[in-house]
């Protein structure tokens, strides 16, 4: 099984595009959350639809991902990286877990990443 991922919308397409054989979308396309969607729903939609999360946001994110949990909700995981991350260093990270995927790793847990 291949992870999904779902970029944040303060992420650049350019790592969209750059991982074609990837399933990788991003808030704001088609069947996606669309933009300016609160982190909680975020969470509650990457939970029903099996995506990682993929953001930059280490202020909210953490406490949402508290609350869902404290919920007795689930997410398949968040990969949280630095702000200023370079889009090179996102693909080769998304790769890397592409490639190495399984999913109780990352099941209900912030990575915090590289």
């Amino acid at each position: 099984m291949r992870p999904q991922f779902l970029l944040d919308e303060h992420l650049r397409r350019a790592i969209q595009e750059q991982l074609p054989e990837m399933h990788v979308r991003l808030i704001g396309d088609a069947g996606v959350p669309p933009l300016g969607t609160p982190d909680p729903d975020i969470l509650t939609w990457i939970e029903r639809n099996n995506y990682i999360l993929v953001t930059n946001n280490r202020t909210t994110m953490p406490r949402h991902l508290t609350e869902h949990l404290q919920a007795g909700r689930h997410v398949p995981g968040i990969l949280c990286f630095p702000q200023q991350t370079s889009i090179g260093t996102y693909i080769k990270e998304l790769r890397r877990v592409w490639d190495t995927f399984t999913p109780e790793q990352y099941q209900d847990v912030i990575q915090y990443l590289p």
